[in-house]
């Protein structure tokens, strides 16, 4: 089952966030945790004829020229000077996703997409996908569930504004 949340909650999501939350739901049974236990590229691979179709340009591999690289800090003669990568990007939509597997929670990468996020150019929407349950030896966590309460906690402190219009939890 893929579960999902939408921060800030007072806003319906937009279509585009329903269009990617259907990309997932499409290719569930290949993706779903704990059943299965891809890697995040694994992942991407399935979801990425879905999204393509949304209009999202995807990584196709980790060589430079297959990578989605979006602008941060422009430099001399206009030419970007800081990039970061991103999993998927749609330029319109403004809309950049990441997919997480085993380091989401654990080495809080969770954050650093959140973190890149807000300073990318253009991009308003982020969309964070995790598993939904990950098992490593003998420990089990609840990924979605724990990056779901920590939104929370930061759109109900209001202490720390983001620059995003909105961000798309997915627990796969």
């Amino acid at each position: 089952m893929i579960e999902w949340f939408y921060f800030p909650q007072s806003l319906e999501p937009t279509a585009l966030v329903r269009g990617v939350v259907a990309a997932f739901e499409n290719v569930e049974s290949k993706i779903a945790s704990p059943k299965n236990t891809l890697d995040s590229n694994g992942v991407l691979l399935k979801v990425r004829p879905e999204l393509e179709v949304l209009g999202f340009k995807v990584e196709t591999g980790k060589k430079r020229a297959e990578k989605i690289t979006v602008p941060v800090l422009f430099g001399r003669n206009g030419k970007t000077s800081k990039a970061f990568d991103a999993d998927a990007y749609h330029v319109q939509g403004k809309f950049v996703l990441e997919i997480e597997a085993g380091r989401a929670v654990s080495n809080n990468q969770f954050l650093k997409d959140l973190f890149q996020a807000c300073l990318m150019v253009d991009v308003d929407y982020l969309g964070i996908a995790v598993r939904r349950v990950y098992e490593a030896g003998n420990a089990t966590g609840k990924d979605f569930e724990t990056v779901v309460t920590f939104f929370e906690t930061l759109q109900a402190s209001r202490r720390l504004p983001l620059p995003l219009k909105g961000v798309l939890i997915l627990g796969y």
